[in-house]
């Protein structure tokens, strides 16, 4: 940690010790056997957002849900108030997830309002604090719903998806108290967000590592996913001779090793960031005296460099024979989804790395393996994102954690990030 900036020694700073009750006062909204879990579209979420909502009232925010179920907190703009800095995240959770991610998030944005409040600022801009619906993938087969909503990127084809039980997007949404039928477009007019800041904790070990104490985050990397299927033939194990098979299995372990060696080849070479994950493998038909007939995996690819990732593809393409040799197979491949890319505006990354040095907080550029909100709000406004420190990197798992001094890091830098562009005219 550096010196503090003189000029901003008098400058608000949050309540470390009263945003860290907060947090934990929300993530005690779990499923008490399975910590923590929060899942969007259950009781248990209803019950939270309700919390929130007294939590924003009491700050002084005008709160309500817009047509897309987001919760909006506002505080009007003393000056430019049909201009909006904005600031969300998210307070559902993945399955046994962690206490931090997307909560940190929304809760820094409520204590940014209290402490704005408690020293009796009013910004020139109207300033909001958003959590947004389901930003975690949902038994509908869909994330990010309310970002998708709030940006007019939620199709007719995405409110049709049913859940297990039946029920579709469309409805969910109503049930959560949004109004899916006027999600014709963006909800927010045509330059009417200033900025979008997000706060996150990184889930990566590049902070810790390096004993920083902010991210800027450059880029979120765009994600694509495809299904890849290698056919061979299943025939009886001890009738059939090494030399006459055509084993499925054996044609797509290389091709998991290939994708491996090559991603780590790409990763190494370029500024830019490169990952690549075979997460998902099924073997037919999975019995221990057969030749494997067929195997079917998924590979995810995340960049920030779209141009690699297709060179990757590419070279997937041609050297596929070649990598599964003497196993005879045939391949398919099907592309699943394709999310691309998005670069944070240097503005925003300025007033980040600005408002950090400032406060005597040591910061690094870094890109986000992971989606978020921030991603879809891109659509329609500049963005930036803090990222903090987490123990291990670990996430999305119930031993994640972040300590109070770097939570409360990051969000004195996104109260100053947005006090530093609420300046500008």
């Amino acid at each position: 940690m550096r010196d503090v900036d003189p000029t901003v020694r008098d400058e608000p700073r949050i309540n470390a010790e009263r945003l860290w009750r907060s947090v934990m006062d929300l993530a005690a909204f779990t499923e008490s056997d399975r910590p923590y879990t929060r899942r969007v579209f259950s009781a248990l979420y209803a019950e939270a957002r309700q919390w929130l909502i007294e939590q924003f009232e009491q700050a002084g925010l005008k709160a309500q849900m817009d047509k897309a179920a987001n919760i909006v907190g506002r505080m009007e703009g003393a000056v430019v108030p049909d201009q909006v800095i904005m600031n969300g995240s998210h307070i559902d959770t993945v399955n046994h997830g962690g206490r931090f991610d997307g909560i940190a998030g929304v809760l820094t944005g409520l204590e940014i309002a209290r402490t704005l409040r408690d020293h009796g600022i009013a910004p020139r801009h109207s300033f909001e604090f958003v959590d947004f619906l389901g930003e975690e993938p949902n038994n509908h087969g869909l994330s990010c719903v309310g970002s998708r909503g709030m940006t007019g990127t939620l199709t007719a084809a995405d409110l049709a998806r049913r859940n297990p039980e039946g029920e579709c997007l469309h409805e969910a949404i109503t049930r959560a108290g949004g109004s899916p039928d006027d999600l014709d477009g963006s909800l927010r007019k045509d330059g009417e967000i200033k900025a979008y800041v997000e706060l996150h904790i990184e889930q990566g070990k590049l902070l810790e590592r390096g004993c920083h104490d902010i991210g800027v985050v450059t880029d979120i990397v765009g994600i694509k996913r495809f299904r890849i299927t290698v056919t061979g033939r299943a025939d009886h194990a001890g009738n059939t001779p090494m030399n006459d098979r055509r084993d499925a299995l054996v044609g797509g372990a290389r091709l998991v090793d290939w994708i491996n060696r090559t991603a780590r080849a790409f990763d190494a070479e370029g500024d830019a960031y490169f990952v690549g994950t075979v997460g998902r493998f099924d073997v037919t038909p999975n019995a221990a005296n057969i030749v494997p007939g067929s195997v079917d995996f998924t590979l995810e690819i995340r960049t920030s460099n779209a141009p690699l990732l297709d060179g990757f593809m590419a070279a997937f393409g041609r050297h596929w024979l070649e990598i599964t040799g003497d196993a005879a197979v045939a391949l398919d491949l099907e592309q699943l989804s394709d999310t691309p890319g998005s670069r944070c505006a240097s503005m925003i990354q300025d007033a980040i790395r600005d408002a950090s040095d400032s406060l005597g907080f040591s910061s690094i550029p870094i890109a986000s393996g992971a989606g978020h909100d921030a991603m879809y709000m891109h659509g329609i406004a500049p963005m930036g994102m803090v990222f903090i420190p987490c123990q291990d990197g670990r996430s999305h798992c119930p031993e994640e954690w972040t300590e109070p001094t770097q939570l409360a890091a990051g969000a004195d830098v996104v109260l100053h990030t947005m006090l530093r562009i609420d300046r500008e005219t």
